[in-house]
């Protein structure tokens, strides 16, 4: 979508005939402007407080100003709202139009405007504003920034700090007057910065807290329910990369701050046991749209192969927060909400220069300890979880919102004020509460080196197995488990004795060679999927494949799995619930691992059907029944 004028024009239910077509002819209109994805999701936030109200006819336009347009139309489409090209929104006369953003000719809209935050507040320093042709003259200058060439006889002076975004004349005035008839604040912080930088629009605040974060808030009972859709077993830890866009970001190069993803995404890997921790990463929109998903997936592919889940950045990236154990980010408003709802954050990027200082934001990066790139990352994530203070970034979760879980009823009162009608009687304003993400838990298709002891060879079996990615150069090799391996959860400061090593591959491994050295090798599948199943037809003809191959499992769902042993053993394992009596959310190729250690330590399957096995991962003990199959 560019609004461009030879975009199909609307003809239903506005445009010069719509009396002759609509069915409702006597609604109110209200325009959602959209300027990209980011700010479409906070559009979304307060879209349910229209609903029910047959006076009103909602439409969407999008200004096609922003530089990140991949992705509006698909969004635009999902909604099922009419979309109206900017050319024909600019003359169509409406009763509210709503923003998320300043960009775009939004003084050409035909009615009272409201402008919202797409983020947590206003933080960020922009240097141009991208508002596309407001004035002759701002859409390609650099307003008080120290780019104009000084006069000959002028000595050079520092650049004056770029504006705020959202908080200066460059985007709030038009020809000396306010743009908006309603400039939306979450806090009256924001207000007071709002009157230092631009006085006359200070009259047309309206604090009316943020939907975002009560949307949050609302959502916090739900943790357990989000972490269970992640697959976070009991006992793991769940961390979160998050990183807003620029070069300056977490997931940008920026030489001041140093590359460190290309480093980050793979030390998680290799130094947190696959089953004591999951990894998650929640990317700004901009970044998807702006390089395309396919290439955030290209770059990111040996880290998804290792477990890594992309969390989607328009619907679950608030639910992973509200999951998170420790949540490793920057200077983005993604991290700010982190730490808000008291998750430990650690900075892997902050560049302070890219912030108003006085904001809340740069009070968090003054506040939140930062990610040492070149030290162990367990030891680090440990220590943030393990010493966290809740009320540490309680200052910062006051600076959110002056009105915690009452945006909804602020903003309906606010919106329907400037329409010109009641609010509707009898209703109260509600915002959606946060879906149950579909259950995703990882699916590791690298090879994996698992590491194992039988901790007591004279009781039942019990086996203690810590699974990390195998490095490049071969199973067993390069990493070092010295990383934070003390209190007993696995191999200590490197050292490997006593530890027995196997590598365990997927079937669908990105590197099918390493199928020839696999003691394991796993598939996940459904029991009656016909193209691979049943699983006792898949293990044996996995065993009669690859002769080097010890034990195959097919893992058919949470806690379950269906061996084969070199010896033709055929058995299932099955996780024993837990205390609530649900599932246990172990990967069942862990049981599987354990099963082998036990066998190649000389034990015998009899003695695992009599009494089960004890997989130790961790801290967590996991039981699992032994059946044969057979």
């Amino acid at each position: 979508m560019h609004g461009a004028g030879e975009e199909t024009r609307l003809r239903v239910p506005v445009g010069d005939d719509a009396h002759r077509w609509v069915t409702r002819a006597s609604c109110r209109r209200v325009l959602f402007v959209v300027h990209n994805v980011t700010s479409a999701t906070r559009l979304l936030d307060v879209l349910p407080l229209f609903r029910d109200d047959l006076r009103v006819q909602l439409l969407v336009t999008c200004t096609g100003s922003s530089p990140f347009l991949a992705g509006v139309p698909e969004l635009l489409a999902s909604v099922g709202l009419p979309v109206l090209p900017w050319e024909q929104a600019k003359e169509t006369p409406v009763d509210l139009a709503v923003s998320a953003s300043y960009g775009g000719e939004l003084e050409l809209i035909r009615g009272d405007l409201a402008v919202l935050s797409h983020g947590v507040g206003y933080n960020k320093r922009l240097a141009t504003p991208d508002t596309g042709h407001r004035t002759p003259d701002t859409g390609h200058r650099t307003p008080d920034t120290g780019h104009r060439t000084p006069a000959a006889a002028a000595p050079p002076s520092a650049p004056a700090p770029a504006p705020v975004f959202g908080l200066s004349p460059d985007w709030l005035l038009h020809d000396g007057r306010p743009l908006a008839a309603a400039t939306v604040l979450s806090h009256p912080e924001q207000l007071g910065r709002l009157r230092a930088a631009c006085p006359e629009a200070a009259g047309t605040a309206v604090l009316a807290g943020d939907p975002c974060y009560d949307r949050i808030l609302a959502a916090l009972p739900h943790r357990d329910r989000f972490r269970r859709a992640l697959g976070v077993a009991a006992g793991q830890r769940l961390v979160v990369v998050n990183s807003t866009w620029s070069p300056g970001s977490l997931f940008g190069d920026d030489d001041s701050e140093g590359d460190l993803l290309p480093s980050l995404l793979p030390r998680l890997a290799a130094e947190l046991p696959a089953d004591e921790y999951r990894t998650a990463a929640v990317l700004h929109p901009n970044i998807w749209h702006g390089h395309g998903p396919g290439q955030i997936r290209a770059w990111l592919d040996r880290a998804r192969h290792a477990g890594l889940a992309l969390v989607d950045p328009l619907e679950d990236w608030r639910q992973a927060l509200i999951a998170a154990d420790c949540v490793i980010g920057d200077h983005g408003s993604v991290t700010y909400y982190a730490a808000a709802i008291g998750r430990p954050v650690l900075l892997g990027a902050f560049p302070g220069g890219a912030l108003d200082p006085d904001s809340p934001v740069a009070a968090l990066g003054r506040a939140a300890p930062r990610l040492r790139p070149h030290d162990g990352l367990r030891a680090q994530v440990d220590r943030a979880v393990d010493r966290h203070d809740p009320g540490r970034f309680r200052a910062q979760a006051e600076h959110v919102s002056s009105a915690p879980g009452r945006s909804a009823a602020l903003l309906r009162r606010a919106f329907y004020g400037l329409i010109g009608i009641p609010e509707p009687a009898g209703r109260p304003a509600l915002l959606d509460p946060l879906r149950l993400p579909s259950y995703a838990p990882a699916e590791r298709t690298a090879p994996v080196r698992v590491l194992s002891r039988l901790t007591d060879a004279s009781g039942p079996p019990e086996i203690a197995v810590v699974r990390c990615a195998a490095d490049d150069d071969g199973p067993g090799r390069g990493y070092g488990y010295g990383s934070g391996y003390g209190s007993g959860s696995g191999p200590d400061s490197g050292d490997d004795i006593g530890w027995d090593a196997h590598t365990s591959v997927h079937e669908d491994t990105p590197d099918p060679g390493r199928l020839r050295i696999a003691d394991v090798i796993v598939r996940y599948a459904a029991a009656d999927d016909p193209r691979v199943g049943p699983p006792a037809a898949w293990t044996a003809e996995v065993l009669g494949r690859h002769p080097g191959c010890a034990l195959a499992a097919y893992v058919t769902g949470p806690g379950r799995c269906t061996v084969r042993t070199r010896g033709g053993d055929l058995l299932r394992l099955t996780a024993r619930p837990g205390p609530d009596g649900r599932a246990d959310l172990c990967d069942p190729a862990a049981h599987a691992s354990a099963l082998h250690a036990w066998l190649a330590g000389g034990k015998s399957v009899e003695e695992a059907v009599a009494s089960g096995i004890t997989v130790v991962t961790g801290r967590a003990r996991h039981g699992v029944d032994v059946e044969r199959a057979d």
